[in-house]
């Protein structure tokens, strides 16, 4: 019940009170009244308003009611026992609450400090016991639990003293957290108490059995000490850590455990005791490290996540960010409650914000992203909860240090956290890796797949990187290392099986051969596998490993040099060089016996279609010397082997002639470039004189090549 002095207002307003003077009528220039009546009427209003302005001022505020105190109770919590008065002056006139006999009286309390018009609670306590009782009355300076979120109690001193209407005088207790007063109740009194009150809100007052309040303090003692310590450690090691490794996660985690560290002092009192604050100074203090925790939590979590990786903007959110919670620092200076309402709302924003971020990125295959929701997710869970205490809704004595001892736990395991993430790479990055692992390393970085036949199972296993690139499904490429063939392209089967059982058959050597295998959609892929046997103790071959190199776009390329080789780049036509090399090849095939009469139409067909206008003999002008001894084209296909001109007349098609621009045809381990078209030329020539050698040896007729 909340009692405004207003005795004393009304007086103010009678000493304040002027004569009034009787009116008259301005037409007849008389008053209406005679003055002496006006006179007479206003001294007795006069005297009526100084008796009731005189009895109000002595009218005593009601009688409370008392509160019983057994003796087996160890803690009876008063806060909502105690009448509040909002006082206009320095004293406070109260009814006590009646005693044994029934008396009500009255007393009269002053204010320590003249001019400080200070709040005041009054509360009476009753001893209906024959034995006189010591009790400690404890009013908390700071209780997280109803502080509230906008414009939020900090803490201060907040009971200057306490006014018994009999007994002894309630003492002052030395405390650094509270205001403690020592109380002693008489057999069968009841005794009313005033306290005079430094803040406008008492947030809580309890009467405590001497004994059960020393037990309370030694079992929070010690479990402030083990909070701190357990604090201390954590962020001293991750000092270390930072001084040792130099990573720029380990300097952000490091001020995220001191910031807690200094928090848990302020919190547990610990803070004065070492710097002996009290009063503003701890308010400002506690704004202060609020901010500080929130600015913190911004920086590991921008650290840890690199998310300037992930875009640019979120670099100038996070400066935005930590220059706003600077400014909100030097605001605690002049107005702490307003700085730390602020900086609760921040602590909370960037633990919502933060967890669906770390979700976002987990979901996206972010390693760093998946360790962190779990301590995040406790982070999250520990701001609702100190949402739920700091409004009110969870009351509970237990609740605060229940509060810091969490918060202390989840920075520890946000520091194993980035042990585990930094340390399990710092093997491999401190040069201290095993043959092994620098092999693995390796392969990573070559972007090469691996390829592993367990020949005495026939199973192949591959990378599921392969088997994503063809679009293919997880495991589709894995089996008998006969279902491959149906995926290697049908001109290269053949040399496929035949690679893979030479291997098995020798017991040694490598594999280096390129072939193609087939996607989802029909389309094929250049690959090189370079592979070798791996031989048993028996000396048989155990196994087939590997790697799979993707080459499509370097064959791509390859192809686009060839046939730049060979055209024109203006017109897209074939250029001399392609002439060259058709004129060499079917000269080539009518030495050799394989070519036909029909093989000059089908030249100058081929001459026509190339668009070369010009007479064939200026064309041999630039022809090698070997071809124009011979007399030309006409007299090189005159002279071709009898034998070859009697199979001419059965009326099959002339084969094809070999180019160099047909890359299925030749052979798939070289091929050649624009650079050695000669050479390649000339490789096809000792072919074609080679397979002449075989057919007069008698090894038989060679076959014309399709």
């Amino acid at each position: 019940m909340i009692r405004n002095s207003r005795a004393q207002l009304r007086i103010r307003l009678f000493l304040e009170a002027r004569t009034v003077r009787p009116r008259t009528v301005h037409s007849t220039g008389k008053p209406i009244l005679s003055g002496t009546a006006h006179q007479l009427r206003h001294r007795i209003l006069r005297h009526l308003i100084l008796v009731v302005a005189l009895a109000a001022s002595l009218s005593p505020a009601k009688a409370i009611e008392s509160v019983r105190v057994p003796l087996d109770a160890q803690v009876i919590d008063l806060t909502k026992a105690v009448e509040s008065y909002n006082s206009m002056g320095d004293s406070l006139l109260v009814s006590t609450a009646p005693g044994s006999d029934g008396i009500v009286r009255r007393i009269e309390v002053r204010a320590k400090e003249e001019g400080t018009r200070p709040n005041w609670i009054v509360f009476a306590l009753t001893n209906d016991t024959g034995e006189q009782i010591e009790r400690l009355i404890e009013a908390p300076h700071f209780r997280l639990v109803g502080s509230g979120v906008i414009w939020p109690d900090l803490g201060a001193t907040r009971i200057s003293a306490i006014t018994a209407s009999q007994g002894f005088p309630p003492e002052r207790v030395e405390s650094a957290d509270a205001d403690v007063f020592r109380l002693t109740l008489d057999p069968g009194t009841t005794v009313t108490y005033v306290a005079e009150l430094r803040t406008p809100k008492l947030p809580q007052l309890h009467l405590w059995q001497p004994d059960a309040y020393k037990d309370r303090i030694t079992s929070l003692s010690l479990y402030k000490g083990i909070v701190i310590g357990v604090s201390g450690l954590l962020a001293l090691f991750l000092t270390i850590v930072f001084v040792v490794r130099g990573a720029v996660i380990f300097p952000a985690a490091a001020a995220l455990a001191w910031t807690v560290l200094a928090y848990v002092c302020i919190d547990f009192g610990f803070w004065s005791r070492i710097f002996g604050t009290q009063g503003q100074s701890d308010r400002v203090w506690r704004a202060c490290i609020e901010t500080t925790l929130s600015a913190t939590l911004l920086v590991f979590l921008f650290a840890y996540l690199k998310l300037n990786r992930w875009h640019v903007r979120a670099s100038h959110v996070a400066v935005v960010w930590l220059i706003f919670l600077a400014a909100l620092a030097g605001l605690a200076l002049y107005d702490a409650p307003v700085a730390a309402g602020v900086a609760r709302i921040s602590l909370a924003t960037i633990a919502g914000a933060g967890f669906v971020l770390v979700l976002y990125l987990a979901t996206h295959g972010y390693d760093r992203a998946v360790m962190l929701i779990p301590a995040w997710f406790l982070l999250l869970i520990w701001v609702i909860g100190a949402a739920f205490t700091v409004t009110g809704t969870l009351t509970n004595d237990l609740v605060s240090p229940a509060l810091i001892g969490g918060l202390v736990l989840i920075v520890m395991l946000i520091g194993f956290t980035i042990m585990q993430n930094a340390f399990a790479g710092s093997a491999l990055g401190g040069g201290s890796v095993a043959d092994t692992e620098r092999k693995a390393l390796a392969l990573t970085g070559s972007g090469d797949t691996i390829f592993d036949w367990d020949v005495a199972a026939d199973h192949v296993h591959v990378s599921p990187e392969i088997e994503t690139q063809l679009g293919l499904a997880r495991g589709a490429l894995e089996g008998p290392a006969a279902a491959w063939l149906d995926v290697v392209h049908p001109a290269e089967r053949d040399r496929f099986r035949a690679c893979l059982d030479t291997m098995l058959e020798q017991r040694r050597g490598r594999i280096n051969q390129e072939f193609r295998l087939r996607g989802e959609g029909a389309d094929y892929y250049w690959f090189r596998m370079k592979a070798r046997p791996v031989v048993g103790s028996d000396g048989d071959v155990v196994r087939v490993a590997g790697t799979l190199g993707d080459i499509t776009e370097a064959k791509i390329a390859e192809e686009r040099l060839l046939h730049d080789a060979v055209h024109d780049n203006l017109t897209g036509l074939p250029n001399r060089e392609l002439f060259f090399d058709r004129v060499g090849a079917a000269l080539t095939l009518a030495q050799t016996g394989c070519a036909r009469p029909e093989g000059a139409g089908a030249i100058c067909s081929s001459i026509s279609r190339a668009g070369i206008a010009a007479p064939m003999t200026s064309g041999l002008t630039n022809a090698p010397k070997r071809w124009a001894s011979k007399g030309g084209i006409l007299s090189a296909i005159a002279k071709r082997p009898p034998a070859a001109r009697k199979g001419s007349s059965n009326g099959r098609k002339p084969p094809a002639a070999k180019s160099v621009t047909d890359a299925r045809a030749m052979s798939p381990r070289r091929r050649p470039s624009a650079t050695n078209m000669a050479t390649a030329c000339q490789k096809e020539r000792k072919t074609a004189k080679r397979s002449l050698r075989w057919r007069r040896a008698g090894a038989g007729e060679p076959k014309c090549p399709d």
